[in-house]
């Protein structure tokens, strides 16, 4: 078995094992859910809101935050650990809230091979473009508030719980500033690559790894403040390199596999980081067919896709972005390795391991 095979399978396994064990978990906090709330007895959107996000929430992909929150409690201890399966919900909760404001903003018809709860709605309410509108971002930001809600109502000890609950909120915080200078970021012509790396970890890395892991270090009693600069740089590193899978899967991927069209970043005007490798490679005449399918609606045709996509590859911009995102995880491999002397190197070991994987997935 090759090094590369190897690789894939150890992880494959890993993840595998943890996504048995959490999508039961799942199940059971949505069978029980409706009771908790506690709504009055009249409300029939109430308990929709609730089918609309745990369908959601059940459709998810990898799990790869709540298998990030479970390492990195093992880096620590390979022992039960109170409150860990609360955190587990509440980072993948935190997901879907973030899944439910992102198909809002980009006005996506479909997420994880099914619809949007924001299109769920419109099917709902057909002629009351409001009342949908309103109920998706209510949708969204229910779910925002019940994974904070299941960590205040774990059985970690209280400062622990307190520790939490602060992690997601200032995950919370850095999600919301990622967003706004998201979008900020397709107001200019070409973006600077530091500021795609500054959108990447604000809106990404931020929450979906560095919270993750501070987390599962939390709950096992693992002190994230004392590592703080590396675990960050771990984060941005690890983030980088998979916004820019994510962008490349986008134009390169297959729709089937993702549960959306390919695409969508391109007829939505996302000057991401393939777009970038693209208009600064291209000549004139391909730089000319980029800038005119950005933000047309007309670019998700494959004519269209299968155009860039060609342009891409011939300037070289296909390879450079493929070339890129195996630097940085390399890079967040190299930071990982540096965590054997503090905590126990068969937990590390995923750490280092795990940015390489989700790069070769895409190649």
């Amino acid at each position: 078995m090759t090094d590369t095979a190897a690789l894939v399978e150890q992880v494959q396994a890993r993840l595998a094992g943890h996504e048995r064990r959490f999508a039961a978990l799942f199940e059971e906090y949505f069978r029980t859910l409706p009771a908790r709330i506690g709504a009055p007895e009249f409300s029939r959107f109430t308990p929709d809101c609730l089918g609309l996000l745990r369908d959601l929430s059940l459709r998810g992909g990898k799990r790869l935050r709540m298998v990030l929150l479970h390492e990195a409690a093992r880096l620590v201890t390979d022992e039960p650990v109170p409150g860990l399966d609360e955190a587990a919900l509440s980072v993948e909760l935190f997901q879907t809230h973030a899944l439910v404001h992102d198909d809002i903003i980009d006005d996506s018809p479909l997420r994880r091979g099914g619809p949007s709860t924001y299109y769920a709605y419109r099917e709902r309410f057909p002629g009351q473009p409001r009342a949908a509108l309103g109920l998706a971002l209510l949708a969204g930001d229910l779910a925002l508030a019940l994974s904070l809600t299941v960590l205040l109502e774990s059985d970690a000890p209280p400062e622990v719980r307190r520790a939490m609950v602060e992690v997601q909120t200032r995950a919370s915080l850095d999600t919301s500033v990622g967003q706004i200078i998201d979008m900020e970021r397709d107001f200019t012509a070409l973006p600077g690559e530091e500021v795609l790396h500054q959108v990447a970890d604000f809106k990404t890395a931020r929450y979906s790894v560095l919270a993750p892991m501070r987390l599962g270090l939390l709950a096992a009693g693992g002190k994230p403040e004392l590592h703080d600069e590396s675990l960050r740089r771990y984060a941005r590193l690890a983030g980088i390199s998979g916004q820019m899978r994510d962008d490349y899967l986008d134009l390169f991927g297959e729709a089937e596999v993702m549960g959306k069209p390919t695409g969508t970043d391109l007829a939505d005007g996302r000057r991401n980081y393939l777009v970038r490798a693209v208009l600064t490679a291209a000549d004139d005449s391909g730089r000319a067919v980029v800038e005119a399918a950005l933000g047309d609606a007309a670019a998700r045709t494959p004519e269209t896709v299968g155009a860039v996509r060609d342009i891409a590859r011939r300037c070289g911009a296909e390879a450079e972005l493929r070339a890129d995102m195996r630097h940085y995880a390399e890079r967040a491999a190299a930071e990982a390795a540096g965590w054997r002397s503090r905590w126990r190197p068969e937990a590390v070991a995923f750490f280092e391991h795990l940015p390489l994987w989700n790069v070769q997935r895409a190649l």
